[in-house]
């Protein structure tokens, strides 16, 4: 009885004793890399350094090598020098989650950038997959008002698409039309590495008031660290997962993977990772499945995913390419020779794909689309020789055919922004093209 008074009394003691912050302090600072020491923290726990003038910094640990800890700042540092203190928050990044999010603009932390308050649950960013088994099938369409996409590409709610193109050939304004004529519950949007003024762009010309009423737009500008380019993809899917889990249909629009994965290769290069194909390292390319894997279809509801990504040099064999082509459920790929040519969008259904147009297609459909694919190609394939003149009509019934409906399979294709048509509708004018 006496040993258990004891133990009573250490106890009490133990919870009226005040808790102390250790404070490390800034070792070095090598280009975007911090070094410090003197604290305990584990990967991706957020470090506050207080700098020379009192002004608090956000920095989020990236690795580590014995007592030294590395960390990368959320924002740009001012007046840190090798006395500034830094102490370790004990968590991960983490942001207020509720609906009030709706129709706001997000910074990459999850922070909104108008003066609204959040009055929500702290919800994290690394959440991971639904289970593969638990995994509803997709059958579904999800009708984009896209005649080339809806017919020849067909979506499916808790689809994964990417969007792959070189600069300037329409990957926003393909989003940005996807957006208007998808009839999801939400839309929400990670902006990486865009230019500070398109964002405002975005907002006001593409979404409008009543678009921007049902979306969430997460925006990490070219201008800011790498952290925070990093993160902003993971809130974003982490913000789709909130409403999915309220058994939503939710569309996530994510442009671009590349300006992710370029804030990846400027991490690691930082902490020494060796380089591996243009130089990315190898932690982007087990990084990129985790990211892609989390949206699609669960018990509850839907993430329709649009992943754009800038293919550098309009090569098609990219890494970045390669690998996010491997993970997702389609491709959609923009060609600049269409886009020279005004034909817009300049989607170039020869190299496109849907994993899952055989699944959600019927018969009616999949004979329209191989007849119209059959003639196209078999144009594309003799272009030269029609071109130069060198084509007589007569020897390939096939071709001859080709020949006198290719301007009305354009034509088909080709579609004004502010131009939407049904599944319906689409596959009569296809019809008509083919009679």
């Amino acid at each position: 009885m006496e040993f258990l008074n004891s133990y009573d009394n250490i106890i009490k003691k133990l919870d009226e004793t005040p808790i102390y912050s250790v404070e490390g302090k800034i070792n070095s600072i090598k280009g975007l890399l911090i070094e410090a020491v003197g604290i305990r923290a584990v990967m991706g726990e957020v470090c506050v350094i207080t700098s020379e003038t009192g002004e608090k910094y956000e920095a989020e640990v990236i690795g580590f090598n014995k007592e030294i800890i590395y960390l990368m700042t959320y924002n740009e540092l001012s007046n840190v020098g090798p006395s500034s203190k830094i102490i370790a928050t004990g968590q991960s990044l983490q942001f207020k989650m509720s609906d009030d999010v709706r129709g706001q603009v997000l910074d990459g932390a999850g922070r909104p950038m108008t003066d609204i308050i959040v009055d929500g649950e702290s919800v994290s960013i690394n959440n991971r997959p639904p289970n593969p088994l638990t995994r509803p099938l997709i059958e579904d369409v999800m009708e984009t008002g896209i005649k080339a996409i809806d017919s020849f590409l067909t979506v499916g709610k808790g689809q994964r698409v990417g969007i792959f193109a070189g600069s300037g050939v329409g990957k926003s304004s393909l989003i940005s039309n996807i957006i208007k004529n998808c009839h999801a519950d939400v839309n929400v949007v990670a902006l990486v590495g865009e230019r500070g003024r398109e964002v405002a762009e975005f907002i006001n010309n593409n979404l409008g008031p009543e678009g921007l009423k049902k979306s969430i737009i997460v925006c990490s500008t070219s201008d800011q660290s790498p952290v925070m380019r990093l993160k902003a993809p993971f809130v974003a899917t982490t913000i789709a997962e909130y409403y999915r889990d309220q058994g939503m249909d939710v569309n996530l629009y994510m442009d671009s993977v590349t300006r992710f994965a370029m804030a990846q290769r400027e991490i690691g290069l930082s902490l020494g990772e060796p380089p591996t194909t243009k130089g990315y390292p190898p932690s982007l390319f087990s990084m990129l499945p985790r990211l892609l894997e989390r949206t699609g279809t669960s018990s509850l509801g839907t993430i329709t995913a649009f992943y754009t990504v800038l293919v550098e040099g309009d090569d098609l064999n990219d890494p970045i390419v390669d690998t996010v082509r491997g993970i997702i459920d389609g491709h959609i790929v923009l060609s600049r020779r269409l886009a020279e040519r005004n034909h817009y969008p300049a989607i170039d259904i020869s190299q496109s794909i849907s994993r899952l147009f055989q699944t959600l297609t019927d018969e009616r459909h999949k004979g329209l689309v191989n007849n119209f694919r059959k003639l196209y190609s078999t144009y594309r394939e003799s272009e030269d020789l029609i071109t130069i003149g060198a084509y007589q009509a007569g020897n390939n019934p096939v071709l001859d055919e080709a020949v006198s409906k290719f301007t009305m399979m354009e034509d088909f294709l080709v579609q004004e922004g502010n131009e939407a048509f049904s599944l319906e509708t689409t596959l009569q004018l296809l019809e008509q093209v083919l009679k």
